[in-house]
């Protein structure tokens, strides 16, 4: 009969996972198993099916999770796509989109406060929308090597942006503060805030916002750590559902120093604190 030593801390049946022999069942066959219930603790169960296609392989050791890499991973396979100037539609399709959307709300198109709306939505779209177009990879191009030795932190603070939610296509109104940790060599300081025009002119969620902003300049520049800082407030909450003005969500996303030692995390945190007071 074969048995497999399991490191998890679950129980199975009355057989402990933990430091105790589990009887493993035969090849293709499969076994439910639910975590331990503590004494004097309330604990939702959970069935875990568990199943082994090769009992031998029970015994090889467990290896760890290195979470870094797996996030890394997603971080690139996540990476949204954006469509080839060959796969959009016309100017003349956008427009004609405009003017079904004003059809479908009640209006007359034909009148004359929106005889050309249709084509001054499609140009003030290509204006809001510009990002798709631009590479921020290539705004963050330029290094500058002579720094006379400087290591400690770059902050830029109260960047302001406009972007629009893609859930609803209102308006996301906000500020980004952004720092990181250079390793021998720094970005102009326009670059930071173009970096983050080009992400807001897209339509965005403020988490992805955030990461998108913090990723691409750790990429670039290779420093030593990242920090950013989103504060804005979602018209998707202002002007429909809920309707709250005024509430503002806050967001930030720590790479290298910034996300391995809480002190440099405290650093930033104190400076855009001070910025305030």
């Amino acid at each position: 009969m074969a048995y497999m030593r399991a490191k998890s801390g679950h129980r199975a049946g009355g057989n402990a996972l933990g430091g105790h022999f589990l009887k493993a069942p035969e090849p293709g066959q499969s076994r439910l198993c639910d975590p331990p219930v503590k004494a004097g603790k309330q604990s939702r169960l959970r069935l875990v099916r568990i199943k082994i296609t090769d009992v031998e392989s029970c015994f090889m050791p467990m290896r760890e999770l290195d979470m870094d890499a797996i996030l890394d991973s997603l971080k690139k396979v996540q990476s949204r796509r954006i469509l080839s100037i060959e796969e959009r539609p016309s100017q003349a399709e956008a427009e004609a989109a405009v003017s079904t959307l004003l059809k479908w709300m009640g209006e007359d198109v034909e009148r004359e406060g929106l005889v050309d709306t249709p084509k001054r939505v499609a140009k003030a779209y290509r204006e809001l929308f510009a990002g798709y177009d631009q590479d921020p990879g290539e705004a963050l191009g330029r290094r500058f090597e002579e720094v006379g030795g400087y290591d400690d932190m770059v902050l830029v603070k109260d960047i302001d942006f406009h972007s629009h939610c893609e859930h609803h296509l209102v308006p996301i109104i906000g500020k980004a503060h952004v720092a990181y940790l250079p390793d021998g060599c720094v970005l102009g300081l326009s670059k930071i805030a173009r970096t983050v025009e080009i992400f807001a002119r897209r339509l965005q969620t403020q988490e992805n916002m955030t990461a998108q902003i913090a990723h691409t300049i750790d990429d670039a520049l290779q420093p030593r750590g990242v920090a950013v800082m989103i504060e804005a407030e979602h018209m998707c909450m202002a002007m429909r559902g809920i309707k709250k003005q005024g509430s503002s969500t806050t967001t930030t996303c720590f790479t290298g120093a910034f996300h391995d030692q809480s002190m440099e995390q405290t650093n930033f945190l104190n400076l855009l604190r001070m910025s305030k007071e």
